[in-house]
């Protein structure tokens, strides 16, 4: 890894961008490389460059030459200590469910409070209309349609002509299309 001079870090401590993206580039093979190294459950590659980007600006921010230490040492352990963090962090236990849970599909829209008692009026309402519309011969032909049996299984259920069946059940649907 190359020096790194003091004016640039200077001027990356004063908020000049191209010096600032002058050192990203110098650090960016040693964030990669603790990125490679740090990830984890919880912790992908571009999390654990973001935290290592991190770790350089803080390292830009404190550094202070007058020690003897070198930028880019100071820098390196900077950035490795940020992404141990965060691998260490992303591998709590209270982190668990979140690194094992399946997500759900994105296609897949649950309906909220409000759209379930929307449809559970609907509900009611149809049922109503069941009640105060239809016979009861109707009803239970119409009922048996929806558990799926065939208009003779219907027939010999309720004890009646396949015909009857199918003529109370084209009454069924017409009283039920008809207005509220």
């Amino acid at each position: 890894m190359q020096q790194v001079d003091s004016e640039l870090i200077d001027r990356a401590k004063s908020g000049e961008e191209t010096a600032l993206a002058a050192l990203i580039a110098r650090m960016m093979p040693a964030i990669r490389r603790g990125a490679a190294r740090y990830t984890a459950p919880g912790l992908d590659f571009e999390d654990a460059v973001q935290e290592g980007l991190i770790g350089l600006f803080d390292a830009v921010r404190s550094y202070d030459g007058s020690n003897g230490t070198p930028f880019v040492a100071y820098a390196a352990a900077c950035i490795a200590h940020g992404q141990q963090d965060a691998a260490r962090s992303a591998t709590r236990k209270k982190h668990a469910p979140l690194n094992t849970s399946v997500p759900l599909p994105e296609d897949s829209v649950t309906p909220g409070p409000e759209e379930l008692a929307i449809a559970g009026e609907a509900v009611d309402d149809v049922i109503r209309r069941m009640e105060t519309r239809l016979s009861s011969f109707e009803r239970g032909a119409l009922l048996c349609a929806i558990d799926g049996h065939s208009t003779a299984e219907t027939a010999q259920i309720l004890g009646r002509d396949a015909k009857a069946v199918e003529n109370a059940l084209a009454r069924a649907r017409r009283k039920l299309r008809g207005a509220p």
